[in-house]
């Protein structure tokens, strides 16, 4: 990857009749390369999805927060910059509109799923037992937005896509971003066949039934993980994503909740 100082690229001084660039050759230095930009990257995905699944609440929210910023902070020392991220200012009010758009759409189309008797199932769901407004609200407005949409999306398709898409273009970015992203899905997956009746009736209750519902989690995600990254692409904005994965995931808690 070549150095490059998103800042300054020309920062000289003049000194006694000379010019120097000492400060941008030792920042350039100071550069690691796109690959070992990633793997540190996958290092602190899985260290975080271990802790994460662990521990919920508040220090989960801690977590997320501060994982986004080191990744973040792992694309600028990677030479990376605020459009790699998709995080560019000139795109953000584009990014919005997008957003704003998909969580529309997402609405109609719970609200066309929960009016229909033969899709209604689709979001019954045992962790909604015992909730009540208070949990949903928190759910809804903090967790979904900071412990998953947050973290995820600045991690998949802003800081891998934007290093990959930097060294490889996009079809390598859209194909490591979404591989990961569908395997970040394994631990939350683990309960999933038993978890919603629907799909217990499909996999059943059996050691073997869980595994092929985390396959076929990893394997959807994956695959929304393609179309997140084509909405991050087209828009130009992490916030287009965002906005679709904050609704596919709050909508659904909200709906599965008011249908319990």
């Amino acid at each position: 990857m070549p150095c490059r100082d998103p800042d300054d690229a020309e920062r000289r001084e003049a000194r006694g009749g000379r010019t120097v660039s000492g400060t941008l050759r030792s920042r350039c230095r100071r550069r690691i390369g796109t690959w070992s930009a990633v793997g540190l990257t996958v290092a602190v995905l899985v260290a975080a999805n271990l802790v994460m699944h662990r521990w919920s609440g508040l220090f989960g929210l801690v977590t997320a927060v501060a994982v986004s910023a080191l990744l973040l902070g792992v694309l600028r020392w990677a030479g990376g910059t605020r459009a790699d991220a998709g995080l560019a200012p000139g795109t953000l009010a584009r990014g919005a509109r997008w957003a704003l758009a998909l969580i529309g759409l997402v609405g109609v189309v719970y609200l066309a799923g929960a009016l229909l008797p033969a899709t209604r199932a689709l979001f019954e769901d045992q962790r909604y037992e015992g909730m009540n407004g208070s949990e949903l609200t928190l759910r809804v407005l903090v967790l979904v937005p900071v412990s998953t949409v947050l973290v995820e999306e600045i991690a998949f398709r802003g800081v891998l896509y934007g290093l990959v898409r930097r060294a490889r273009g996009t079809v390598w970015a859209t194909t490591v971003s979404s591989m990961l992203f569908g395997l970040w899905h394994v631990l939350p997956s683990l309960h999933l066949a038993t978890a919603k009746p629907a799909l217990t009736t499909v996999f059943g209750d059996s050691a073997l039934g869980a595994a092929l519902a985390v396959l076929s989690a990893v394997l959807f995600t994956a695959a929304a993980g393609v179309l997140f990254c084509e909405l991050r692409r087209r828009s130009g904005s992490l916030l287009a994503p965002m906005g679709l994965h904050w609704a596919v995931n709050a909508l659904g808690y909200l709906v599965g909740f008011l249908l319990r």
